[in-house]
């Protein structure tokens, strides 16, 4: 019986931190080997940390990733590990290294490079054009990188008609909420398809506003999932394939020896001595169910804020609690990334706060155990007018003093940031930056926007997921049953100028994520006037949203690398 003990190891490197990296995957191809696998996999450019954008330009970052990869290459007896760094030939190549038993064996360069999305690989990489296979003894394996297993007859398919058994592909896939599924379904196929056991790492983690979300997959040649990674956690995924099952299943599809004819063989066969034999305990029992999507979701906003706090060298964080349902939900997922003793919530009352948010911003502040500050901001707004007066003499008050109140807050918080080095996190949702509703230098001041991609209905589904998770009520319940409103002028509600939340999140889904231009979504059933409201709004505030924090991305299309609309822009629908 030909078996191979695989790991997955979905960890989460750093971008630039590249002896950091090569120290991690020392250490976690030694927890691979103390468990008896024969391979072990990293992710895509595990060394540099994924992405590492125009860094790619500096040669010298480029020789530090092949310097830290010869020192894990040294440290590689007794094992084979597949993972990604930075190949230089006569360009560079985002590229798989398969280590052997203290040695670098072989190359795969990455040939599907995405330029879409969130995705600009053709900036930096040439595409690779040859798919080596290794023979380690009996064991037959290949590697490939991210997207090339996405297409149905594009290198694993090669891979498999070459003899590879057994296929490792090194990812990091950006996370968005249903992809998961989506992945494991068109691996299942891909391993189905092709007759390969077929190993699918992944990495976890946050860098800058892309969030990676493990959930690493073992297929076996009937596409059936014989382990699972955990969603959002550093772990070795490992399981027993056996590869006699491959050939017994090959030898009965007679499609794949007409393929065979058809395919050419581009790929080149690297013999490698087999290691060994080892004694090995028997895996326990393993089973990971997936997350539910709204626990996937509030995951994905916990790593991505720890991380983007913590690896920016932050410890500590500061929010403005007005007492509505965004800034509690904030507040809720900073304590669950970074721990209560290291957020600090701010009131700010102003004439036009009303008794309920001042009680419900306390009430939170001590639910959650954070320090919390009262600051209020009436005498500078006071001061504010009586400077402003004369300029203004004869004019009606109006949206002008409504975000002199959030700058002024804007300012509070941002003092406090440069006084104790807190970093700032800012409150606003997808709903309200898409159309505008917010103040630039205000509401929109601030480090990192953690559920800038999160539409305002979602908002409330998470609110009550992190009291579900609580077993309490961490977000009192009269948060949710105030309406929504900013509070700037008397009796004010957002919905006085906005379409009800429900209306405004589906006419910006479909117009953000899936590109539906007016007639689309008249089509749909919402009314013309509201639609053309809001398309306008969205294009007129593009100028807003380049100037705001970075944040998480959660949907399939998020406002920042995903959205590239011109902020000089006449086309109109």
């Amino acid at each position: 019986m030909r078996r191979v003990r695989i790991g997955l190891a979905q960890v989460n490197p750093t971008v630039g931190a590249l002896e950091a990296n090569a120290r991690m995957v020392v250490d976690w191809m030694g927890r691979a080997r103390a468990l008896g696998c024969d391979v072990v996999a990293f992710p895509e450019l595990v060394l540099t940390g994924y992405p590492p954008e125009d860094l790619l330009f500096k040669p010298a970052f480029i020789e530090a990733n092949l310097r830290a990869l010869a020192d894990v290459a040294s440290r590689s007896q007794g094992i084979t590990a597949v993972l990604g760094f930075v190949d230089k030939r006569d360009d560079i190549f985002n590229a798989a290294a398969l280590l052997h038993d203290g040695a670098h064996a072989g190359t795969y360069h990455k040939q599907y490079l995405p330029n879409y999305g969130v995705f600009d690989e053709n900036r930096y990489f040439q595409c690779g054009t040859e798919c080596p296979i290794f023979a380690v003894g009996d064991t037959v394996l290949a590697a490939n990188i991210c997207e090339d297993v996405w297409y149905p007859t594009g290198p694993t398919t090669a891979q498999a008609l070459a003899g590879a058994e057994l296929v490792v592909t090194i990812n990091a896939s950006p996370y968005h909420a249903g992809k998961a599924r989506f992945r494991e379904q068109m691996l299942a196929t891909r391993a189905a398809d092709d007759l390969v056991c077929l190993a699918f790492v992944n990495a976890v983690g946050g860098q800058d506003e892309l969030v990676f979300d493990g959930q690493s997959f073992i297929f076996n040649e009937r596409g059936e999932a014989v382990a699972r990674g955990a969603a959002f956690e550093e772990e070795l995924v490992v399981a027993d394939l056996d590869l006699d099952e491959v050939f017994r299943a090959r030898l009965h599809d007679s499609r794949r020896r007409k393929e065979k004819l058809r395919s050419p063989d581009a790929a080149r066969r690297i013999a490698l001595p087999a290691l060994p034999a080892r004694e090995r305990l028997p895996l326990p029992p393993r089973e990971t169910a997936p997350v539910e999507r709204l626990e996937e979701i509030y995951r994905a906003l916990v790593v991505g804020t720890r991380d983007y706090v913590r690896k920016n060298g932050f410890s500590h964080v500061v929010i403005g609690l007005s007492g509505g349902i965004d800034s509690a939900l904030v507040a809720a997922i900073a304590v669950d990334a970074l721990g209560a003793a290291n957020v600090t919530g701010v009131t700010m009352p102003s004439p036009y706060s009303s008794a309920g948010t001042r009680r419900d911003a306390a009430r939170l502040a001590r639910n959650l155990g954070v320090d919390f500050l009262r600051l209020p901001i009436t005498a500078v707004f006071q001061a504010y007018r009586r400077a402003l007066a004369r300029p203004f003499k004869g004019l009606k008050e109006d949206l002008t003093e409504e975000n002199v109140q959030a700058r002024i807050r804007g300012n509070y918080l941002m003092a406090l940031s440069n006084k104790f080095g807190w970093l700032v996190l800012t409150t606003g949702n997808k709903s309200e930056i898409g159309v505008g509703y917010a103040t630039l230098y205000g509401d929109m001041a601030g480090g990192f926007a953690v559920i800038k991609d999160v539409p305002k209905t979602v908002v409330y589904r998470l609110a009550e997921h992190a009291n579900a998770r609580a077993g309490r009520a961490l977000i009192p319940r009269s948060i949710f049953e105030r309406p929504p409103s900013a509070e700037l002028r008397p009796d004010q509600k957002d919905q006085d100028t906005l379409p009800p939340y429900p209306e405004l999140d589906a006419i910006l889904e479909g117009y953000v994520e899936s590109d539906q231009g007016l007639a689309d979504l008249v089509a749909a059933g919402f009314d013309e006037s509201t639609v053309r409201r809001v398309i306008r709004l969205v294009d007129r505030n593009e100028y807003k949203r380049r100037q705001g924090p970075i944040g998480i991305k959660i949907t399939p299309r998020a406002f920042g690398k995903d959205w590239r609309l011109p902020i000089v822009n006449k086309f109109q629908e």
